[in-house]
Parts: C-alpha cells; structure tokens; sequence
C-alpha cells in the first residue's frame, strides 16, 4: 500500500531500501516455486553483444520512446528490474520502484511474409546456427535483420504496453526499464529473441545450401544408417575405428567360419568278424 505525505506526494524512499524490500519479496517469490530471473547490469553499459545492442539501439530510434528511455536505463542500472520473464509473444516483469510493480508487454508475432522475406534475403550468408546466436556474420545480414519496420526488431506499433504503477504515460520508466532489461538478457541468451517474436532461428539457415547440385547433396540424415544402427540391425560387433588402412582392418572383427559337423564316436567294442558261409553238400543224383 502506498503512502503519501501532507504534499499529496509519496514520500522519497532511497535506492539501496528499495532494493532491500524488493529482494525480501522475491525472496518469498522463491520459495513458493516461482522461478526469479533479475537483471544484472555491470557498469553503465546495457549491452554488450550484437543481439542486446541491436534490439536497445532499435528502441532508441523511434520517437514515440524518446521522452521516456532515459529514466528506464537509470532504472535498469541501478537494478530495479528484479524479475524478467521472456515468453512467445509476451514479455512480464516485477520492477521496483516506490513499492513492486507489475509490467507486461505483449509483442506481435512476425508475420509469414515478413519472416519469409528476412530467410530468403539472409539464404547462404549464415553457415551455422552458433554464428548467428554470436551475431557473427555480415554487415549486409545484420543491416537486413535489424532493418527497421522491416527486420526482426519490433516498431512501437507493434508493443502492447502495461504497468501497474499509477502513471498515466503508456511508457512509463518502469515499461523502459524492462524493454532495456531485454536487451541485457538476450546478451546471454540470445534465442530468446526468435522465441519472442514467435519464429524460428534455423530457418535463417536452412536454405545456406540451395544452390547445390542433386549430385552433391548429402542423403538424407533420417535414411544413413549409423554404425549402432547396424549393430542393431546385423547383430554385428562394429569396430569404432571406420576408417581404411591396416590399422582399421587388424581392428575389424572376423568372420565366424561356419562349424563343421561332429564326427561320429567309434565305438570300443570291436566289430564281429563276418562268418564265412560254408558250402552246402551236394545231393546225390
């Protein structure tokens, strides 16, 4: 419950009690389950990878947000963010200022097209799925990807904005301080991103290889049988060295020779001689 004094204002509360209380709180938070994720900013900068600057220097461009970013990085620094949930679609902090306060940002999906549009601009220039989480590829991607209205970045139009304090700006300092925090987090977890904008990040790499010739394509994974697939199948003892040579084939097991029949026991006891037959006597005539 708020407070006010005989001014009709509430009364100053430092930075350092703030913090107190809202770590008490979160406290309790903790231990009835609740996973608390603060945000932690080290020294003045917000930011320091590709994916957090990108996504604070694309909040900063608009106008809409220029009034009011300023009290949310001093906000975010002096860490008043004490809980940031990212989730598809949907961003939902506890921020602490005179007392706890509860924001929520719902963020608009990316449309098919627009996405459609990014992965077929973005096809062949991205090798891996670790380059693009550590913002490690070229100036033209990068230009594509944060083109603003156009890229994987929200416009304002696109941010839905809540908070429970009782200012009556739709961007309060606490819904700035938040959309800051987002840019810390995705320095450590930048797949948060596509899972906030509802999309997919291997699609970015999914078409590195269409240009490819049907000769040099690889099988299928589904259809190459690995060596525990044939183990499974034959019964067989694969070796794990696979590769040609001597060594490899000292390593590779033999093949079992087919066992031959057992020979019939001869008996100890000695076979009776054949009885001569002898001849019979003639009749006489």
């Amino acid at each position: 419950m708020a407070y006010y004094n005989d001014w009709g204002y509430r009364p100053y509360v430092s930075v350092a009690k703030r913090r107190r209380d809202a770590a008490l709180e979160m406290q309790k938070l903790k231990k009835q389950g609740k996973n608390i994720a603060p945000v932690h900013i080290a020294g003045r900068t917000i930011a320091t990878t590709f994916w957090g600057k990108a996504w604070c220097e694309n909040l900063e461009r608009y106008s809409d947000y220029a009034n009011r970013l300023p009290r949310g990085r001093t906000y975010v620094r002096n860490g008043s963010v004490v809980d940031l949930q990212i989730a598809p679609g949907t961003i939902k902090a506890v921020v602490s200022g005179s007392e706890l306060y509860n924001v929520e940002l719902k963020i608009t999906p990316v449309s098919k097209t627009r996405w459609k549009s990014i992965c077929s601009d973005c096809a062949g220039a991205i090798d891996s799925l670790l380059e693009l989480l550590r913002g490690q590829f070229s100036k033209g991607v990068m230009e594509r990807i944060c083109r603003q209205k156009e890229g994987l970045f929200p416009s304002p139009a696109e941010i839905k904005l809540s908070c429970s304090c009782p200012d009556w700006a739709d961007m309060c300092k606490h819904v700035a301080a938040v959309l800051y925090g987002v840019g810390a987090r995705f320095d450590s977890q930048p797949e948060l991103l596509f899972r906030l904008r509802e999309v997919n990040e291997g699609d970015l790499i999914a078409q590195a290889g269409r240009d490819l010739q049907l000769a040099k394509q690889a099988p299928a994974k589904g259809k190459v049988l690995g060596g525990e697939d044939l183990a499974g199948i034959f019964g067989l003892d694969m070796a794990q060295n696979s590769g040609d040579g001597p060594k490899a084939e000292a390593k590779r097991p033999l093949a079992r020779k087919a066992a031959a029949p057992p020979k019939k026991r001869q008996s100890s006891v000695p076979t009776p001689a054949k009885r001569k037959k002898s001849p019979s006597p003639k009749r006489g005539k």
